[in-house]
Parts: C-alpha cells; sequence; structure tokens
C-alpha cells in the first residue's frame, strides 16, 4: 500500500507527498521533528507536519534567501541566521570568503541534531566549522537582549504560529534594525503570496518601508512549499538590495546575477501598493 505524506495548507487545500517512510521521529519542546524519506524530493524536513525544507529543491530557497543581501552587501563580515536549524543557510553564508563570523540563533536543538545525524546535505557546514556560533534559544529575546551589530541577518524562520510568531512581529524587526550595523541588510522568509498568508506578507512590506531606508520584495520559485511561490522581504541601511555589487560565489545552481535583478520584478498582483488580501 502507498504511503502519504500530508500538509494541510487551508481548509481546502492539502499538500500530499508519497513516502518510503520516516526515519527519524522526535516530539521536541517545541515541536514534532520528523525526517521522512519521500520518493519525490528525497530527505525531508518536517515540523509539526509542515514541510521546512527537501533535498531536492533546498538549494533554491536556501541560495535565494542568503544570496541576495550577501551579494549586494559589498562587504559582509558577520551573519546572523534566526532559525534555520536544517543548516543549509549557514552553508551559504559560509561560502563567501568575506564573511568571518556566522551566528545561528535556533530554538530547537533537536532540529539541529535531526539534520546533523540524517541529512549532511542540508548540515554540512554545522559541524566543523570555524566560522559558526551555535546560540540555542529563543530569537525574539535574544534580538531584544542583543549587544552587537551584523553586517546581514536572514530570518529563516518557520510558520507564524506558536513560539514562531513573534519572528513576524513589528517589534522584532525594529529590533533586527537597530541590530544592524550601517549599511546592513535583513531578509526574511515571507510565505507563499498564493494562500492564507496575504494580509501577513502585505503588513510585513508595509512595516519593513516604514522601519528600513531601503525596503522591496523579490521571489523563487521552490516546489515544494504551498504554491511553488516564496517571497521575501529585504531591507537595507545602505546599498540597493536589487543590484549585486560583486560576482556570484563559485557552485551555486539557481542565484545568479540575472536572477538577483530579475527576482525584483514582481507581478501586479505582489506589488505592495496593489496587493489584495485575497486573489
Amino acid at each position: 500500500m502507498r504511503e502519504w505524506f500530508y500538509e494541510d495548507q487551508t481548509p481546502s487545500t492539502r499538500i500530499a507527498v508519497e513516502i518510503r517512510g520516516i526515519i527519524h521521529e522526535e516530539q521536541s519542546k517545541y515541536q514534532n521533528v520528523k525526517i521522512i524519506d519521500t520518493i519525490q524530493f528525497g530527505r525531508m524536513l518536517a515540523l509539526d507536519d509542515v514541510i521546512q525544507v527537501t533535498e531536492l529543491d533546498e538549494f533554491a530557497y536556501h541560495e535565494m534567501l542568503a544570496h541576495v543581501p550577501l551579494h549586494a552587501h559589498p562587504n559582509p563580515q558577520s551573519v546572523l541566521v534566526v532559525g534555520g536549524g536544517d543548516g543549509g543557510m549557514v552553508r551559504e553564508a559560509s561560502k563567501h570568503d568575506t564573511v568571518n563570523r556566522v551566528v545561528l540563533a535556533e530554538i530547537d536543538e533537536a532540529v539541529i541534531n535531526a539534520c546533523i545525524n540524517h541529512v549532511p546535505s542540508f548540515s554540512v557546514a554545522l559541524k566543523n566549522n570555524p566560522k559558526l556560533e551555535i546560540r540555542v534559544g529563543c530569537a525574539v529575546e535574544y534580538m531584544k537582549s542583543l549587544n552587537e551589530e551584523f553586517d546581514v541577518i536572514i530570518v529563516d524562520s518557520s510558520d507564524p504560529v506558536g513560539f514562531a510568531e513573534g519572528l513576524f512581529s513589528r517589534e522584532f524587526y525594529t529590533n533586527v534594525s537597530k541590530a544592524l550595523r550601517p549599511g546592513g541588510m535583513v531578509t526574511i522568509q515571507g510565505e507563499s503570496p498564493w494562500y492564507k498568508y496575504r494580509p501577513m506578507i502585505k503588513r510585513i512590506c508595509k512595516d519593513f518601508s516604514e522601519i528600513f531606508p531601503i525596503a522591496k520584495a523579490y521571489w523563487a520559485n521552490v516546489p515544494s512549499y504551498p504554491s511553488g511561490v516564496m517571497l521575501f522581504p529585504v531591507g537595507s541601511k545602505g546599498n540597493d538590495p536589487e543590484i549585486p555589487v560583486k560576482e556570484p560565489v563559485e557552485g551555486l545552481r539557481y542565484y545568479s546575477k540575472e536572477i538577483h535583478k530579475a527576482s525584483f520584478i514582481l507581478p501586479k498582483h505582489l506589488q505592495v501598493e496593489q496587493m489584495e488580501d485575497k486573489l
């Protein structure tokens, strides 16, 4: 009998993925953590039965969320990754020669350990990485009490539910701005603009426009996420994030200078000033 994993996106929309079985499952202090062997997507991390990353397409998500700010910033040296316990964002940030320090602020150590033990393609940079510092704890509280600054902050959070809800608040983004050095940039995963999160996306983009001197949004295609489209709000205290200022690092599979610039060309329905709460 065929076995399936289901993610309920809305009351009338369900994502189904055929699986071979569950490789790892545990109930951490915060959430249910699963590593699942899927037929279409390879190994997949799911938290509370919501797809986070898969071996097939994680490079698209991680490269676009990380490399747009890292290539638009002329000299990023310190990077803070909020969430991202799978390790993919640390992996991408560590590819930049100018980056000498990457701090990973992840609330759930179980996610880090599960990915280290079962999905090395995600987590390769979480072990034996001299650039990396791991801070296990609540990123909202960490950002409130932070007394240092970063060149780039990447918010690779789970969905705005439960403990992660605070990572989508105006207060959090204000604290992020305070933690950015002059010329710094922040990008966040802004969810899919096709389903239930459109009103939140519109509010986040408005918050960014009021908090950061430059605020824009761009998008990428990530097939395993709802609708296959992800939007990424970006705020800058320096350069225009739409313009890459250096050559791409080697070994990338999605990001390029051309894709960087093209990703900021949004369809009319995704342009904030024209975005309606429902399609």
